[in-house]
């Protein structure tokens, strides 16, 4: 099992701490390497001082120059060791470096942003900048596999059920402190995250066999067995040769017959050889652990075959491989010939896939699923304050205890809190530009999707139920479907009524919503649309600069309530607090910020 740190309240100390203990431990093994780099170069100039005396001279025997040269590959092989070891611990400490990067809010723009898993027509992920540059999959996402990621951009856009979620907060909570263990598997091969690809894998292990058969095994073992056993008696009796060729030629017949088979499947297993070797040094990782939270001992339990570990099986694979691979050399290729090896192998490879190939698709979810969660148990140590929230069944309830954005440093993170359910369906959200109105809604959404998924959250407390998130804040119009930025937008609106519509019930965030039309149109409609959410049992928010707008509340009485951001005007400069009160805002800012950057009004 990985070593757990103690709990924490200072990730930076921690960081910094091993930061410098691996920076330390490459210098160090830099200076070895320098060392030994001077060894084998006072070898190799050994052997060749040696070699001339020993070609044209008779001062110094043969036998001499093995000592030098023995010691040049053992000296050659210690520093290929030395030097992995300290590429290792170069990597560790960049591990703890991008660790700092996040702490110093330095991150965006430098880990994975999972652009690939951005769908436009999603309900809220382009609104919330849950994929994307300086997005939350950036911040969270420390997954080296495409499995991991998926699994993590899954949980980011998909709700979970409170029993999954209560699971997955327990996971977290026993990962956060193994610190080692997301160190090993961030070393875990260089080029993990490109190479890994789970489809073309699965596809591999679960395609229909072609050789199913077994007595052709047999028959080839007996001819290679007499191949060999004829060319021995051929080269201690020359007149037995004839036996040795006609032994050749049914061995050659009998492997023609089966060429096209055997080459198909040894081409076929060449080309996730590499992924499944990467996915055998994760899975080492993995099953050395002892977990005890529910979720994880049912991951690793996925991962068990028939009492053995899916580590060992897949190095089985891998030595088959490998002596495929050895096939091809000028020198072992007679042997492999007389022995049918090829034939050998393809049968060996296709038995591993029909014993244990179903089993690679349930390997790569487990693997998934524990690298997502040590991705939010990395966020949850990083940032000891936020707090698990506690996930009720009932609802919708969303309960926040001064609240802020995640990715927002905290130093510039101004809190508040909100509170939706229970009777109150929907915040009314007024202020002036740049006041924090988007910000709000930003912060609630990105927050009940981090609960949701399994991880912490940025607020002192958050009590919520499962909520089904919709947004409308960064509609935008798209020329290559034609659609204008209102049109763009009724279409978003209408995709929220109908999720409202369903199971469980929903969060709608809007933002400034119709304001594409006129202010006429816009009273109607933004009104109609709330009070058929508000109807549907759904809660939310909505934000408006249009003061009239804030006689909805007031016309759904407690079902809704008035709330705004201030602004104050200091000489020249609008200044925020970005402090949530209650009531209706009763000034804009529009001209002075016009002013305050030089237009004339």
């Amino acid at each position: 099992m990985s070593d757990a740190i103690p709990p924490t309240d200072d990730p930076r100390a921690a960081y910094e701490g091993r930061l410098k203990t691996r920076r330390s431990v490459a210098e160090s093994r830099r200076r070895v390497e320098g060392r030994i780099s001077l060894v084998r170069l006072a070898l190799f100039l050994l052997v060749v001082a040696l070699a001339w005396p020993a070609l044209f001279t008779d001062i110094v025997a043969w036998g001499w120059i093995l000592v030098p040269v023995v010691g040049f590959i053992g000296v050659a092989l210690w520093h290929a060791r030395v030097i992995r070891l300290r590429e290792l611990d170069e990597r560790a400490a960049a591990f703890y470096e991008r660790g700092l990067e996040r702490l110093d809010h330095r991150w965006a723009g430098q880990g994975n942003a999972g652009q690939s898993y951005l769908q436009a027509s999603h309900a809220y992920a382009a609104d919330l900048d849950i994929f994307g540059r300086g997005s939350l999959f950036e911040l969270l996402c420390a997954a080296r596999t495409r499995p991991g990621e998926a699994m993590l951009a899954r949980w980011l856009t998909s709700p979970a059920t409170p029993a999954t979620v209560r699971e997955r907060q327990a996971a977290v909570e026993e990962l956060r402190p193994l610190l080692d263990l997301r160190e090993r598997l961030a070393l875990v091969g260089e080029d993990v995250r490109a190479d890994l690809d789970a489809d073309d894998l699965t596809r591999w292990a679960t395609g229909e066999g072609s050789l199913t058969d077994r007595w052709p095994v047999v028959v080839a073992a007996a001819l290679g067995v007499a191949n060999l056993a004829t060319l021995l008696v051929s080269l201690a009796v020359s007149a037995a040769f004839p036996i040795f060729f006609v032994s050749v030629f049914l061995s050659g017949a009998f492997a023609v017959s089966y060429r096209r088979r055997v080459n198909r499947v040894l081409t076929q297993v060449d080309r996730p050889e590499h992924e499944l070797e990467l996915l055998g040094l994760i899975l080492a990782r993995l099953e050395n652990e002892s977990f005890h939270s529910p979720l994880l001992s049912e991951l690793q339990s996925n991962l068990i075959t028939d009492g053995m570990p899916p580590s060992r099986r897949i190095a089985a694979l891998a030595r088959l491989v490998q002596i495929n691979d050895s096939r091809r050399n000028m020198f072992f290729a007679p042997l492999a010939a007389l022995t049918l090896l090829g034939t050998h192998l393809a049968f060996a490879v296709e038995r591993w896939r029909r014993d244990y190939g179903d089993g690679i698709e349930r390997w790569l979810d487990a693997v998934g699923a524990i690298e997502a969660l040590s991705s939010l148990a990395g966020y949850a140590f990083e940032h000891p304050a936020d707090p698990l929230p506690e996930v009720v069944d009932d609802g919708p309830c969303f309960a926040g205890q001064a609240i802020g954005h995640p990715l927002l440093p905290e130093t510039a993170c101004v809190r508040n809190d909100a509170r939706l359910g229970d009777g109150l369906q929907l915040f009314l959200v007024s202020g002036s530009n740049m006041s924090g109105k988007s910000t709000l809604l930003r912060t609630v959404g990105v927050n009940v999707v981090l609960a949701l998924a399994g991880g912490p959250v940025r607020a002192k407390a958050l009590r919520l139920s499962p909520l089904a998130v919709g947004a409308s804040m960064r509609v935008t119009d798209s020329l290559q479907e034609g659609l204008s930025h209102f049109y763009a937008e009724i279409k978003r609106l209408s995709t929220i009524v109908e999720i409202g519509e369903g199971s469980p019930p929903l969060l709608f965030l809007l933002d400034e919503i119709l304001h594409g039309t006129n202010s006429h149109d816009r009273r109607i409609g933004a009104e109609a649309l709330i009070r058929n959410l508000i109807g549907q049992g759904s809660v939310g928010m909505v934000t408006t600069h249009d003061l009239a707008l804030a006689k909805i509340a007031e016309d759904l009485g407690p079902r809704a309530a008035n709330v705004h951001f201030e602004d104050q005007l200091e000489g020249d400069r609008v200044v925020f607090d970005y402090k949530l009160r209650p009531g209706v805002v009763r000034k804009g800012n529009a001209l002075e910020l016009m002013r305050s950057i030089g237009l004339k009004v």
